[in-house]
């Protein structure tokens, strides 16, 4: 029987930012070889390398995406494309889990999956986390848009077990 999910989060990519300064590199890349297809002309090694590496950047942001699932018996992640199956932990291996505010950049230098000083990170925008302090004293820290939400989540849990 599967347990009562407490809370739930799927995060992509939707800063506007990044998709127009994607679509202006796009187009620089684009236009000289749109323009060598058009003239019947032979793509050069660096055009061809200019279209693998565009679409796999293209490819890599449209399927990033970040799901946390809170129930009863733990935490859930799955990280697209980084982490394609959904990792478990459990109540019982932390010794804490809060959501505070951090610095991307300065902490685990910048988005995305990130290994630092600080531990493991998993974020896709905005500076706000779920940290998890593991009893082996490693650190995880997941990126959430739902602060507050997941907040009392993590209150009406903790106030259950005591």
């Amino acid at each position: 029987m599967k347990s009562k999910v407490y809370f739930k989060e799927t995060q992509k990519i939707t800063q506007w930012w990044i998709w127009i300064l994607l679509g202006i590199i796009s187009f620089f890349v684009g236009r000289p070889i749109f323009k060598a297809i058009t003239l019947n002309q032979n793509l050069s090694g660096g055009q061809w390398m200019g279209i693998g590496i565009l679409i796999l950047v293209l490819t890599l942001l449209f399927s990033l995406k970040l799901e946390t699932r809170i129930q009863e018996e733990g935490i859930y992640i799955r990280f697209i494309p980084f982490l394609m199956r959904t990792k478990f932990i459990s109540w019982q291996d932390l010794e804490s889990a809060f959501v505070r505010k951090y610095s991307p950049l300065k902490e685990y230098g910048g988005w995305g999956w990130r290994v630092s000083a600080n531990g493991k990170a998993y974020n896709v925008k905005g500076n706000q986390g779920l940290q998890l302090k593991f009893k082996s004293k490693k650190a995880l820290l997941i990126g959430t848009q739902k602060p507050e939400e997941l907040s009392l989540v993590l209150n009406k849990l903790h106030s259950n077990k005591s």
